[in-house]
């Protein structure tokens, strides 16, 4: 089993007399059992490194939603009561900006059917949030698709007005 965990940067932030509810490591390191392994940091660093092609069975990505909303990260005490202290984890908006541009440029300068399919969907969503969104998520799904098993299957959870797009 390979799970993917999606904040590289909060490890830095956790306040050493507090317990987080999962354990935090530094970006694109790994928890090891027998069969399973665990990964902290960016999913696409993580994918690119770590996963070897047509690997595993069973993707399910979770991605933010761009409902404009801070999300921190809760803490318990260590008789498991609830602390009022929390960190910022990440932020879900997105916009379209310098990194933006930068994702589909790469994207683009790639070729083939989703280069394509982005300069597609930019003479219509022109550099809108829509946009910026598409332009992260698209080489996270084509490294999926990379890591999936011919028989494997991938789950998408996110927004409803962006699964439209993520479909194509």
């Amino acid at each position: 089993m390979l799970l993917l965990r999606p904040c590289p940067s909060l490890h830095d932030r956790v306040p050493s007399t507090l317990t987080p509810r999962a354990p935090v490591l530094p970006s694109t390191q790994s928890v090891t059992t027998e069969k399973n392994k665990l990964y902290y940091g960016d999913n696409l660093e993580v994918l690119r490194l770590h996963v070897k092609d047509e690997s595993v069975d069973l993707v399910y990505l979770d991605p933010p939603f761009n409902s404009r909303q801070d999300y921190n990260v809760l803490f318990a005490e260590k008789d498991g009561s609830q602390s009022s202290s929390q960190i910022h984890a990440f932020e879900d908006t997105w916009e379209w900006n310098i990194d933006a541009m930068r994702a589909y440029e790469q994207i683009v300068e790639q070729g083939g059917r989703v280069a394509d399919t982005m300069r597609a969907f930019k003479t219509f969503l022109f550099n809108t949030d829509m946009m910026a969104y598409l332009a992260m998520m698209a080489p996270r799904l084509v490294e999926l698709r990379r890591v999936l098993k011919p028989t494997g299957s991938i789950y998408l959870h996110c927004d409803p007005a962006a699964g439209h797009y993520l479909k194509i």
